[in-house]
C-alpha cells in the first residue's frame, strides 16, 4: 500500500501527462505483478464491491476521535470527504507511525487478505479491523484504504495514459494493450503475465474498444467534399457492442459492463448471426418508427431481469453502424466504406427487426444536411455523427475521422439551491450545485451541475456558499435562494420519479447570471412547455 499510496500521491500533485505516464511506467516496472496487476485495475476506474458502508465508517470516527462531537461533525462539513476527514482526524502522524508497521503488505494483500474479506464479517469484526488500520497507517495511505473499502477512491488519469504507461513498459502496441483491458478479467500475477506477454485476451465473449468521436469545433465545409463522409443520426441510447461467437451471443455496454439478460430480444435476434461477427451500435428503446426517450430505456437498464409486461411496453433494438469483426477476423483496419457494405450484408439478411443499419442520411451538399440537423430534435436524436469513408475503426478518441455534430443545446434559467464539496484536490470547494426554478411563488429542484465555471469563478462561488448558508444536510448545504444561472441540456422528458416532474439530459452551467435577479429565473411552466415543442 505504501508504494501505491507513493504513486497516488505522484499523480494527484501534477497536472503533466508525461509526468503521470513516467509515474505509472515506473510503478509497473518495479512493483510485484499482481500489485501491479490491482494498480491497474484501480486506476482505469474498476469498482471493487464495497466492503464497509459510509454510515458505519463515519459512526466509527465518532467514537474513535478524540474530539467533541459537534467538531467531528463541522469538520466532515468542512472538509466534505468522509475518507479524507477520517485520515485527518484519526490517522497518527507521519513521525509517529508505529515502526512495526513499516513492512506493510502490498496492494494484493491488502485486497485479498484484507478489504474483501470484510463484506463477509460481522460488524463488530469489521470495526475492530478497519479501526485499527486507522491507528496504524499515515495520512495518505490512511485516506486511501478508506476509498477503497467504501469503492469511491477516483484517481486523476485517464485509461489512455494508463494505456500508454502500459505500452511502454511491455514495449506493445497502446491498441493491443487497450484490448487485453477490456471486459472482464481479475488482477492476479497470471493476468500480468499474459499482458506482458501480449497474449491478448482469451474469452470468447470479449469486445473491442470503442472508438470515440469529437465534437465538431469547425466549420462542417473545412472538412472537405461532402462525398467523403458518411452521415447518420447520432442516436441517444446506449452505446453497445453484440459479440457473436462460438455460437454464443454477448451484449456489452460502452462501459464494459454485460448487459445481455437486460435486453433478450436483441440477444436473441444476435443469435441469427454467423459465428465471428462483432457489431458496434446503439442500443434503443422502442420498436421501428417508434424511438422512445432515454428515459424509457433507463426503466430497462436499471432491471436485471425484465418482466413480460416491461419487455412489450418499451422494446428494446440495436442500431449497428459498424462491423468490427467478421468470420472471426478483425476488420477495424479496413476502411469504414468496406466495413459498412459488409455490415449492410450481414445485418440486411437477418429476418428479425430487433437488430438494424443505421441509415445513412441522403443530403448531396452541407447545406442540405444542415437543414438535416436542424430538425434532430423532432427526430428525438441528438444531432448527427460524421464519418470519412476511408476511416480504419480507432481507439478511443482520435481526432480527424469521426465527429458528433450535436444541435445547439436547450437553455434556462435557474436558482442555486444546495451546493456539495467536489471530489480528489476540489474536495475543499463547493463544486456540485443544484438549481431550481420557480412553481408559484415557491423554488422547485429540477437540475444538478458541477462544471461550466472557471476556477475563479468556483472560488469565488465557495466563499459565497460559506457566507451564505441557511442549513446542513451532512455535507450539502442549503444556501440563499438569490443566484441565478443559466444552463445548457440536451433534453427533457417527464419524470415520475423528481419532484418537478422533468428530467432534463445532461444539465451543465453556461454562465453566471449576475445580471439577473432571483425573481426573473425561469418557471417550471417554461420548461414543461419544451416538453410540447
Amino acid at each position: 500500500m505504501r508504494r501505491f499510496a507513493a504513486l497516488f500521491e505522484s499523480l494527484d500533485t501534477t497536472t503533466s501527462t508525461r509526468a503521470k505516464v513516467e509515474a505509472m511506467a515506473d510503478y509497473f516496472s518495479t512493483a510485484p505483478a499482481a500489485d501491479a496487476a490491482w494498480a491497474v485495475y484501480v486506476l482505469m476506474g474498476r469498482r471493487v464491491k464495497r466492503s464497509v458502508g459510509a454510515v458505519l465508517l463515519h459512526a466509527w470516527l465518532r467514537e474513535e476521535a478524540a474530539l467533541p462531537q459537534w467538531l467531528v461533525e463541522e469538520s466532515y462539513g468542512s472538509i466534505g470527504d468522509l475518507a479524507e476527514t477520517i485520515a485527518l482526524l484519526v490517522a497518527p502522524e507521519r513521525d509517529t507511525v508505529n515502526p512495526a508497521a513499516a513492512a506493510q503488505p502490498g496492494l494484493t494483500e491488502w485486497f485479498e487478505e484484507r478489504i474483501l474479506p470484510l463484506a463477509r464479517q460481522d460488524a463488530i469484526a469489521q470495526r475492530d479491523a478497519v479501526v485499527g488500520w486507522w491507528h496504524e497507517l499515515p495520512y495518505l495511505e490512511c485516506f486511501l484504504v478508506n476509498k477503497l473499502l467504501t469503492g469511491s477512491l477516483r484517481v486523476g488519469v485517464s485509461r489512455a495514459l494508463v494505456t500508454r504507461a502500459l505500452a511502454e513498459v511491455f514495449k506493445h502496441a497502446p491498441t493491443q494493450i487497450e484490448r487485453a483491458l477490456m471486459g472482464s478479467w481479475h488482477p492476479s500475477a497470471e493476468f500480468w503475465t499474459a499482458l506482458a506477454r501480449n497474449e491478448g485476451h482469451r474469452e470468447v465473449s470479449h469486445p473491442y474498444p470503442f472508438y470515440l468521436a469529437s465534437p465538431l469545433e469547425v466549420p462542417v465545409e473545412s472538412l472537405g467534399p461532402r462525398t467523403d463522409w458518411l452521415a447518420e443520426w447520432k442516436w441517444d441510447g446506449i452505446r453497445g457492442q453484440i459479440v457473436r461467437r462460438a455460437h454464443e451471443s454477448t451484449l456489452w455496454s460502452r462501459g464494459e459492463e454485460i448487459i445481455t439478460e437486460r435486453f433478450p430480444e436483441i440477444v436473441t435476434a444476435a443469435r441469427a448471426l454467423p459465428p465471428g461477427t462483432v457489431l458496434d451500435g446503439e442500443v434503443l428503446a422502442g420498436g421501428p418508427g417508434a424511438l422512445l426517450s432515454f428515459a424509457h430505456l433507463q426503466k430497462r437498464i436499471g432491471r436485471r431481469t425484465v418482466s413480460a409486461a416491461l419487455l412489450k411496453d418499451i422494446p428494446a433494438r440495436f442500431v449497428a453502424y459498424d462491423l468490427l469483426e467478421w468470420q472471426g477476423e478483425d476488420w477495424r483496419p479496413r476502411p469504414l466504406s468496406e466495413r459498412r457494405a459488409q455490415l449492410e450484408r450481414c445485418v440486411g439478411a437477418l429476418a428479425a427487426s430487433a437488430i438494424s443499419v443505421s441509415s445513412a442520411l441522403d443530403a448531396p451538399t452541407w447545406e442540405a444536411l444542415a437543414k438535416l440537423r436542424e430538425g434532430s430534435r423532432a427526430e428525438g436524436v441528438e444531432g448527427l455523427m460524421l464519418k470519412n469513408r476511408q476511416s480504419p475503426y480507432g481507439t478511443g478518441r482520435q481526432r480527424g475521422a469521426w465527429w458528433k455534430w450535436k444541435i445547439s443545446p436547450l437553455h434556462f434559467d435557474g436558482v442555486m439551491l444546495y451546493a456539495a464539496p467536489g471530489h480528489g484536490r476540489r474536495s475543499n470547494l463547493y463544486t456540485d450545485y443544484t438549481f431550481g426554478v420557480w412553481d408559484g411563488e415557491a423554488l422547485v429542484p429540477v437540475a444538478k451541475a458541477y462544471s461550466g465555471l472557471t476556477d475563479e469563478e468556483i472560488r469565488r462561488l465557495d466563499r459565497w456558499i460559506r457566507s451564505n448558508t441557511r442549513e446542513k444536510f451532512g455535507v450539502v448545504r442549503s444556501v440563499a435562494p438569490d443566484l441565478v444561472f443559466e444552463l445548457a441540456f440536451e433534453g427533457i422528458a417527464r419524470s415520475t420519479r423528481h419532484k418537478s416532474g422533468v428530467a432534463l439530459r445532461f444539465p451543465r452551467i453556461a454562465r453566471w447570471r449576475d445580471d439577473k435577479p432571483a425573481r426573473e429565473a425561469d418557471t417550471l411552466a417554461d420548461l414543461q412547455q419544451l416538453l410540447l415543442s
